[in-house]
């Protein structure tokens, strides 16, 4: 009995060490020196990578991103072949001259103190290790590198359109992710990015007019001025070249940006981090972005305390860049537009924080795992601050668009390879915010939330996988939900459901409910009593194995049998007259994307009962 007792607790031991969440390990050292003549960046990089894998890795891969913004890059003839190209972009870059251009080159790179080999395929660094590196355990790669800054065009540059000098995004030759599906080594053509976790030690030096914002916290801020000193400290700077040093600690990038402008105020949100905020005070900008501060206050409390306390102590809102695009620990937005643009963009990336830079799903595949998620937070969050309904209204539109126009793909595939934009965008922001409406209604509000916090706190700084954010959301709720998520993301099949028939027999009223579409989903239905009164008929899906809590105690409900998915019809039985019915509805919540909502609701004013012909 104890051999048979060991041999069972060894089988289970094993069993928990092959199903353990691996993942790669990275910390850089960089320092870097930017000429703001040349636009040329010089540097050098010490990176230490743990091999936490159960592989021997004989190779290594590197991002260079500045490498895109050269004519002929595959970032150049996706823009100018897709059919509907980013206004942003277009042919921009096939015209940029040898001195706008972007580049990244290496100049050298060891391997632990010796030479590597390694070629440049595109935007990748391919390197042969002169050694091969052993499942757990750790090397070190030293390199030094040449890049120039190109003019802007998407996300990095100089230059932008509203005259900010350096956006300082994907900037530095990257390692590229590795873990349990392999390599994540993808040429860059302006969709999303995947990190390893890591350490970022970065020394930046640069004519000291200008001043920094970006990932991790500044260690010397007496040095340096510029609104980061304490009030009161003297700044003692040294001649020449200012050098600003950053440090932070398990993140996935490095960004930052420069101007000789910006000005630079700060607030603090109660009991979470202190907000840097980084801009051109101009007619445009000085009174939306004082008012945006605030905000930016609110959205960081109602994030925390409904999805999960924020990590760090610091964040920055930086004006740069061509957009919104979000980083560890700050963002890069536009910040001359409207204070509702402003304050839209600025939620959108900061929520980004949440679902990118502390989860960090690989959202080059799973895009609406971290656009989708962010769309939803960041629209609860406003709506909150606002007092506004959390309906979603905008996503389920524009998914309904897409389904109209004929274009729809799957949300499945990797970002890069959607046939056109429209598709990716709104599959990645709409239809991920859809999903997540969605299963608010098909398990309840409470569960949902519930869930919501739970994911984060349990698979922050994982890199979480789809399947990890289903099975949180079945153990919170009981339910089956797998088969939501394959429809959903997986098809392009669409929800329809209608009213058909509505006959009275023997003093009861049946109403045929009818599934038009291919996608299954538990139906609530509400019928409406002519004296006033409603009542709330709720119609499981056999595949969930469970059903959801009654969600409004206000009415009466009536749970009954699940409907299999393979029936086309369902009949309702109500224990009234049909003359005391008003009107059936489907989902008066609008929460279903029911690809045809005329057929939803059958009012009752015609309908006369059932005489049977043999009487």
């Amino acid at each position: 009995m104890k051999i048979f007792i060991c041999l069972v607790s060894l089988l289970s031991s094993n069993f928990v060490v092959a199903q353990e969440r691996w993942q790669q390990r990275v910390e850089y050292t960089m320092n870097v020196a930017l000429n703001a003549q040349t636009h040329k960046l010089t540097g050098d990089q010490k990176l230490v990578y743990y091999n936490n894998s159960p592989d021997t890795l004989t190779k290594v891969y590197y991002h260079l991103f500045f490498n895109a913004f050269q004519p002929g890059s595959m970032m150049d003839v996706r823009s100018r072949t897709i059919a509907d190209p980013d206004r942003r972009v277009m042919d921009r870059i096939s015209k940029l001259a040898p001195d706008e251009i972007g580049y990244q080159h290496i100049q050298s790179l060891k391997q632990d103190g010796k030479a590597a080999t390694f070629k440049v395929n595109g935007t990748l660094l391919e390197v042969t290790l002169p050694k091969p590196l052993l499942p757990k355990s750790k090397t070190i790669f030293e390199m030094t590198f040449e890049a120039q800054v190109p003019v802007q065009i998407r996300r990095s540059g100089r230059d932008n359109r509203e005259g900010i000098s350096y956006s300082m995004t994907q900037w530095y030759p990257k390692l590229a992710e590795y873990d349990f599906q392999g390599w994540h080594a993808y040429q860059y053509v302006a969709r999303e990015f995947h990190g390893v976790w890591g350490d970022f030690d970065v020394k930046i030096t640069l004519d000291p007019k200008f001043v920094i914002g970006g990932t991790g916290k500044l260690q010397n801020p007496e040095a340096i001025g510029h609104g980061y000193e304490k009030t009161g400290s003297a700044v003692k700077r040294p001649k020449g070249d200012l050098t600003w040093h950053f440090v932070a600690k398990d993140v996935i990038d490095f960004a930052w940006a420069a101007d000789p402008d910006y000005t630079h105020d700060i607030q603090q949100v109660p009991n979470g981090p202190e907000l840097h905020f980084f801009y051109q005070k101009n007619e445009r900008t000085t009174t939306t972005w004082k008012n945006m501060q605030p905000v930016a206050v609110r959205v960081f409390q109602f994030l925390s305390s409904t999805f999960g306390k924020y990590p760090f102590d610091t964040y920055s809102i930086i004006q740069g860049g061509d957009g919104g695009m979000e980083y560890p620990m700050c963002t890069l937005i536009l910040g001359e537009g409207t204070q509702a643009g402003l304050n839209g963009v600025m939620a959108h990336e900061v929520a980004h924080s949440w679902y990118q830079m502390t989860l960090a799903s690989n959202e080059a595949l799973y895009a609406w795992m971290d656009e989708g998620f962010t769309d939803f937070a960041s629209t609860e969050a406003l709506n909150s601050i606002t007092n506004q309904p959390n309906t979603h209204a905008s996503s389920y539109a524009s998914y309904f668009g897409l389904v109209s126009s004929g274009l729809q793909e799957p949300a499945s595939q990797h970002s890069d390879h959607y046939t056109t934009n429209r598709a990716y965008s709104t599959a990645a922001y709409s239809m991920g915010a859809v999903f997540l409406q969605q299963l608010k209604y098909i398990i309840g509000d409470e569960a949902f939330y519930k869930g919501m916090k739970r994911y984060y706190n349990t698979w922050k700084m994982k890199h979480p996988e789809p399947n990890d954010f289903v099975r949180i959301m079945e153990k919170v709720s009981g339910q089956q939900l797998h088969w939501y998520y394959r429809y959903w993301i997986q098809t392009t099949k669409r929800i329809d459901y209608g009213v058909g028939s509505v006959t009275e027999v023997n003093g009861t009223t049946l109403v045929e409910l009818q599934r038009v579409g291919e996608f299954p989903m538990p139906v609530d239905v509400v019928v409406t009593y002519r004296e006033g009164t409603k009542e709330l008929f709720y119609i499981p899906l056999n595949e969930q194995l469970g059903a959801k809590p009654n969600e409004d105690k206000s009415i009466k409900r009536t749970e009954l049998d699940a409907w299999p998915w393979v029936y086309p019809i369902y009949t309702v039985q109500v224990n009234r007259k049909t003359s005391e019915i008003l009107n059936i509805e489907i989902d008066p919540s609008q929460r279903l994307a029911d690809v045809n909502r005329k057929n939803n609701l059958k009012e009752l004013n015609e309908v006369k009962p059932f005489k049977d012909p043999t009487q």
